[in-house]
């Protein structure tokens, strides 16, 4: 018989929370914590907001400090790659020439930054936002006055604004689509917050096409397809990530969009289960499979997925939620709005706590409350409960 060993590729949030979760589980078996960076699994929400205003060293980011790995008997690798995924072999093959056998795999690879490949992305003072030694890297340049030219006017184009002006820096925000974080909110939050950014100080233009960067050495000026240009001290890139499934592809596994699995969190391959990020998957709340980038679908994946891996039948089914803080402004969302076929506005936009509730068939389908605690957690409820209210 093979022995137990449980090998996760992968050591971001959900790659860590699933380690932890197994052994909560009882699991008896090996467990290898597999992950490119040289840190400890940690929180990555922090990186744009408290940790780019205080540095991430004096934020608390770990999931876990390093004993509780030793004491649990959870073998870390980090700053190591899986280069190559040996599923009828049931091996993985290390970039340090090392191979592991495994009972279970767990893929939580989650994404890669979205990179513009226009004229000049190659100049300094080009950066994106995804991981410690990023924030790092933006800090060890921000002095105050510095003009900064934000691509991207999603939530961490905006969080990165809102952080970055407490630095006492000028800031630009260049959304390509109409309007602000046009594909998590609705038109009515979307004018709101850039009310609310450009009332701090931030320049925002939307239908910008970033076609160049320009500079000789260092980044100097953003050029766009209207004929607009920026000048800049520095730009941060945040248009999003790409799931990251090429391993998954080579090996043969089902990806359209993101790995393919099931309610159990199980791949196309009996013994390989895909969480976080980087996995599409069946929504109670959704007509068709989503792929989720929260912290809140990354850490239930996680637990669901281990506690599979060890002998229990669960089913992910959890309500969807996400948050972003901006200054003072804390958005907070349940469900996913995207089928909704009406909503309404509850509260006073103009005291600064509201809520658009949507609705599908007399159900609510979600909740966008901002500064409204009550709302999404009355809302989360409801939505979890399917049933019928009037609107």
């Amino acid at each position: 018989m093979q022995a137990q060993r449980t090998v996760i590729v992968g050591a971001g949030h959900a790659g860590g929370q699933c380690a932890i979760s197994l052994r909560q589980a009882k699991y008896e078996g090996d467990i290898v914590l597999i992950g490119q960076e040289a840190h400890l699994p940690y929180e990555r929400p922090p990186l744009s907001k408290q940790a780019l205003v205080a540095g991430p060293e004096n934020v608390k980011l770990l999931l876990r400090k390093a004993d509780y790995y030793a004491t649990h008997h959870i073998e870390l690798k980090t700053g190591c790659e899986v280069t190559r995924l040996q599923l009828e072999q049931q091996q993985v093959q290390l970039s340090t020439g090392e191979t592991l056998d495994f009972s279970h795999l767990v893929l939580a690879t989650g994404g890669r930054v979205r990179r513009l490949a226009v004229p000049g992305a190659e100049l300094q003072g080009i950066h994106y936002l995804r991981t410690i030694a990023d924030t790092q890297a933006i800090r060890a340049e921000v002095r105050p006055g510095m003009r900064v030219v934000i691509v991207g006017g999603g939530y961490i184009g905006l969080e990165a604004a809102a952080s970055l002006r407490k630095l006492e820096c000028e800031v630009v925000v260049l959304e390509a689509l109409d309007r602000l974080m046009s594909r998590s909110v609705g038109t009515e939050l979307s004018g709101y917050f850039r009310e609310y950014h450009e009332k701090n100080g931030v320049e925002i233009h939307t239908g910008m096409q970033v076609i160049a960067f320009n500079g000789s050495e260092r980044v100097e000026e953003v050029s766009c397809l209207n004929g607009m240009q920026f000048p800049t001290d520095m730009v941060i890139v945040g248009i999003g990530i790409e799931p990251a499934t090429s391993l998954a592809e080579a090996a043969g596994l089902e990806v359209a969009g993101g790995i393919v699995v099931d309610a159990h969190c199980r791949s196309s391959h009996p013994q390989v289960f895909a969480i976080g990020d980087v996995a599409l998957a069946p929504n109670k709340y959704a007509s068709r499979p989503v792929r989720l980038e929260s912290v809140q679908n990354a850490v239930g994946q996680a637990r669901v997925a281990a506690q599979n891996i060890a002998g229990k039948a669960v089913l992910y089914e959890e309500v969807p939620w996400f948050w972003s803080d901006q200054y003072d402004l804390k958005l907070q969302m349940a469900g996913l709005h995207q089928e909704a076929s009406s909503h309404v506005v509850r509260g006073n936009p103009a005291e600064g706590a509201f809520a658009l509730w949507y609705f599908k068939n007399d159900k609510v389908q979600a909740v966008h409350a901002l500064n409204s605690p009550r709302d999404f957690m009355f809302g989360k409820q409801l939505i979890a409960s399917g049933k019928e209210v009037d609107p």
